[in-house]
């Protein structure tokens, strides 16, 4: 359910408007345990989603670091290997 929510600081390209929109919506899923609010929910999810979202861009775009951007495709590349070692069928 939380396969939206990674690291979006010290990228370079830095984190998209989708990407911390994506992980927003991830962790309200994930908080109000369920991916698709009834109508009486909606609106509140809806806020949740928009404030989570928000905060989340406040906060990337204030953190420091002296480390040196990574690389997302580099990053992408070291997931893939690690899934590969992880999920591999004996």
């Amino acid at each position: 359910m939380c396969r939206s929510i990674r690291q979006l600081h010290n990228f370079e390209p830095p984190a998209t408007d989708d990407e911390v929109h994506a992980a927003a919506l991830q962790y309200v899923r994930k908080i109000a345990g369920t991916s698709a609010p009834s109508q009486a929910n909606r609106a509140a999810f809806d806020a949740a989603v928009a404030a989570i979202t928000e905060v989340t861009r406040d906060l990337v775009d204030s953190l420091v670091t002296t480390a040196p951007p990574k690389d997302r495709e580099v990053e992408a590349a070291k997931a893939r290997a690690r899934a590969a070692v992880r999920y591999a069928r004996p």
